[in-house]
């Protein structure tokens, strides 16, 4: 990516002498067949959404919300607004229609582009003041609501030109509505100059390639994906295939086959769960297997010295790994994992299988990544080293704070809380972390440590990341804030809580020992969005599962210390 950007916009226009470049593939239900879309398409279609925002009356500074699966549209939509220098305000389109309506108020935006016309029932229901919506997807007989239209019927002829102005890099790009896991979103603004930093960022370690397919399933409303799974992609003119659904993921892959992910942890921990099923029945397969995950991790630490194991190891790539690795479609050559913190042994798992996993650590306030392990430095317990560009130091309390080029604007209409998050240019990420040769290891959150009632202090991030180690934990939540001991909350087919409670401490033998779980109240109903137990990024609402679970919590503990 030239160093001269400085709107977003360019990454598409770099590719205009290359029109049959395919920059994107497609699923096309009508035709049930995957599509590919060259660059010449995009940008056509681009610059008819130009014309279609410029003759609604939009100008430069306008907001335009998109809520909308990932898609071509939400690309085309994305690039035609900030090539016009009009700003982008993403919404996660699980989302219930209270937080969607809010962000699309608090925001002033003057379009909101949505997938559906169920989606602008959900939000005209509530009696709120909406701007006008235009719907991607529509039957052609579909009645309309008032004050919405069929994205369609708003474009113009082809063989249009595609702008993209010349901009400040400190021209706001996007808002992004951080999804909180208690309280009202905060609007993350973000310049032109911020993403397009940390996308030459990720582009320096070598992680894409021209050649590269990605496949793109988190939702693009959030930056981890957006910078990683779309802009860094494009920087480089890789392909990208938008996922159906991660329902589908699984077929997704297989069909796609990509070389490149980025991708939330949760997703590594259901491969390893049922990697780990396929294995109970055979004791020689497990062996097999043991030896391959610990001979490839060796061997890709360049510690594998044994003659016999490394000559093994080709044998068993072909006959175990190649196998596991065939599920995610067997030509992935590098995975990111972010959003929320990574096994470390799922990581070394994979790596010995021959899929290098780069645990990252980063937020939305930062476009978002501040830390990454490299193909040639990988210790799965770090989020490795800064990026290029991103300072990082510890403050009070051990926390966590890096200043770059990268680093947000501030919070839209929120004065206090940016002059709280942001200091003297220091973003302050509110993690706890530890800094060794310079590699960042992430210790818990600040405001998430557990004090007992004796004193004792217990990081739940952490010690969660351990348990969930075991698959028969779905979903756990710690609790026990000055309380005489700890309790856990789980989601889990196994029903048998006393069970549940030794597998948890058996995962936590080499925490401290009074970290150690006494109770655990379990249940077998997912914590989902749609119950308000998990933001739309797929976090706990550590909050909401402590009001849901509050009456066994509360007898849990009436019963005293033993």
């Amino acid at each position: 990516m030239p160093t001269h950007f400085s709107n977003i916009a360019q990454l598409l226009t770099q590719w205009q002498s290359q029109p049959e470049r395919v920059l994107y593939r497609q699923f096309v239900p009508s035709k049930q067949a995957w599509h590919t879309v060259s660059c010449a398409a995009v940008l056509n279609d681009c610059a008819a959404w130009q014309v279609a925002l410029s003759q609604a009356g939009l100008v430069a500074g306008d907001r335009v919300a998109i809520c909308a699966r990932n898609s071509v549209p939400w690309v085309q939509v994305d690039m035609a607004v900030l090539g016009l220098g009009m700003v982008v305000v993403p919404l996660y389109v699980d989302d219930n229609a209270g937080n969607m309506a809010y962000c699309t108020s608090h925001s002033g935006a003057k379009l909101l582009v949505l997938d559906s016309v169920r989606q602008a029932k959900q939000l005209l229901a509530l009696s709120i003041p909406m701007p006008p919506m235009w719907i991607l997807r529509c039957e052609p007989d579909e009645a309309l609501p008032e004050n919405c239209w069929a994205a369609s019927s708003q474009t113009p002829p082809t063989d249009l030109a595609f702008e993209c102005r010349t901009l400040s890099t400190d021209t706001l790009a996007t808002i992004c509505y951080t999804s909180g896991t208690g309280g009202r979103p905060k609007g993350v603004m973000l310049s032109h100059g911020n993403i397009l930093a940390n996308v030459q960022a990720c582009g320096a370690l070598n992680i894409a390639r021209a050649d590269d397919v990605f496949l793109s399933f988190l939702p693009l409303s959030h930056m981890f994906e957006r910078t990683g799974g779309y802009y860094l992609p494009l920087s480089v003119g890789a392909t990208v295939a938008h996922a159906r659904s991660v329902a589908t993921l699984a077929d997704d892959l297989i069909s796609q086959q990509p070389t490149a992910l980025f991708a939330v942890p949760r997703i590594f921990e259901k491969f390893h769960a049922k990697l780990a099923e396929t294995m109970q029945g055979s004791a020689l397969k497990r062996s097999l297997f043991e030896c391959n995950v610990a001979w490839g991790w060796q061997a890709a630490q360049g510690a594998l010295r044994n003659p016999l194991k490394r000559l093994a190891l080709p044998l068993l790539n072909a006959v175990i790994a190649k196998k596991v690795l065939g599920r995610m479609g067997g030509r992935l050559r590098v995975a990111v994992a972010g959003g929320a913190a990574l096994e470390a042994g799922i990581a070394r798992t994979f790596i010995g299988l021959g899929l290098p996993i780069l645990h990252g650590y980063g937020m939305t306030e930062a476009s978002p990544v501040i830390a990454v392990n490299r193909l040639d430095s990988n210790v799965p317990e770090s989020v490795g080293h800064a990026m290029q560009g991103v300072e990082v130091r510890l403050g009070e309390h051990n926390e966590l704070q890096a200043r770059g080029a990268n680093v947000m604007l501030g919070y839209w209409q929120d004065e206090a809380a940016s002059a709280k998050t942001l200091v003297d240019g220091w973003l302050h990420t509110g993690d706890v972390a530890e800094i060794k040769d310079g590699r960042i290891f992430i210790r818990g959150r600040i405001k998430d440590i557990l004090v007992l009632s004796n004193g004792e202090k217990c990081p739940p991030q952490d010690m969660e990341l351990a348990i969930l180690g075991d698959p028969a934990f779905e979903q756990i939540m710690l609790v026990g804030e000055a309380k005489p001991f700890l309790s856990l909350v789980v989601v889990s087919p196994l029903g048998d809580e006393k069970a549940l409670m030794k597998k948890a401490n058996e995962r936590l033998k080499d925490f401290p020992k009074w970290m150690r779980v006494r109770r655990v109240i379990a249940s077998t109903q997912a914590w989902s969005v749609d119950n308000g137990l998990l933001t739309p990024t797929l976090k706990v609402k550590r909050a909401k599962v402590a009001e849901h679970f509050a009456q066994q919590i509360s007898a849990v503990y009436g019963g005293g210390d033993d």
